[in-house]
């Protein structure tokens, strides 16, 4: 009797098992992701959106209901509400991005003291963060503003300083889970210096998860930043934010109802989709690090091996 050998399957080539489960996308994630797009090619090109100026005026043309010349109505100015929501997506997605920036840096800092400068650096940064959690995040933001004073790059400045306490909490215990891992251990074996460790091996393997966190918290920052415009104490009336709309349509709530609700449902548009995105890519990471390639436990989908 001869005994047939079958080929060898190269496993990355191979079947997905359930230990690789492929996740659909969904619909709603589609959806995110083309209204994403939209306000990215509206932040970098507006005018191939709305070409027409947005602060031009026309008193003969104020409080014009939505209609086929004016989708979404005119202000009391006679000014566009859709081309100003189109060229303030801009401003109001660079606040938020920046925003988000500036608090992940912060808390990556702290972080990093904290786990790598001992135990006196942890009990102080373990404090201190404890703290600012005492605090509303919106609170912390007044006071950032109280010190810095009002506007657009003091708001982002605020909302960043504010959303870094969650996030230094996250990456923090992320840097504790990796550091105790079999391979940094084994890095550490095999002569590798410290610097090289966490540079190569801790580092990349601990912040793999912060994209999904960073694209979460750009929806929070948006949302955060425009009501401190709309609080006067972000961007001021007449630029053509999101949250300066708001506060200067509010007198006219009851006769003008579009000045108001177009520009905050683009908001909540907004932290929608940056949320499904962000839960879509925290799942997709969350499945590949259970089991990676080789079958082994991973950091979002990484090997987990020293670099």
């Amino acid at each position: 009797m001869t005994h047939t050998t079958s080929p060898a399957v190269d496993p990355l080539l191979a079947v997905p098992t359930p230990g690789r489960r492929w996740r659909r996308v969904t619909l709603g994630e589609v959806v995110a992701v083309v209204f994403a797009v939209s306000l990215v090619v509206a932040s970098v090109a507006p005018g191939f959106l709305a070409p027409q100026n947005p602060a031009a005026v026309a008193p003969l043309d104020s409080f014009q209901p939505p209609s086929l010349a004016h989708p979404f109505g005119t202000d009391e100015s006679g000014r566009d509400v859709y081309t100003r929501i189109v060229h303030g997506a801009g401003s109001s997605l660079l606040i938020g991005l920046a925003a988000t920036g500036i608090g992940l840096a912060t808390a990556l800092l702290l972080a990093l003291v904290a786990v790598f400068g001992g135990r006196f650096a942890d009990a102080v940064v373990g404090r201190t963060v404890e703290v600012l959690f005492a605090f509303p995040a919106l609170l912390s933001a007044l006071l950032v503003i109280l010190v810095l004073g009002p506007g657009p790059v003091a708001a982002t400045v605020a909302v960043g300083l504010s959303t870094a306490p969650g996030y230094a909490r996250i990456i923090r215990t992320s840097l504790l889970r990796v550091r105790a891992s079999g391979y940094v251990e084994s890095a550490r074996l095999l002569g590798h210096s410290p610097a090289r460790i966490v540079l190569r091996t801790i580092l990349p393997n601990a912040l793999s998860p912060l994209l999904a966190l960073a694209t979460l918290g750009v929806g929070q920052a948006v949302v955060w930043a425009s009501s401190l415009s709309f609080l006067g104490l972000g961007a001021q009336p007449p630029a053509p934010e999101w949250g300066a709309m708001l506060a200067s349509a509010r007198v006219y709530l009851t006769t003008a109802w579009w000045l108001t609700v177009f520009p905050g449902l683009l908001i909540l548009a907004t932290t929608l989709a940056t949320t499904t995105i962000g839960r879509s890519l925290d799942a997709r990471s969350a499945g590949w690090g259970q089991s990676g390639p080789s079958g082994q436990s991973g950091q979002s989908g990484q090997s987990g091996r020293p670099s």
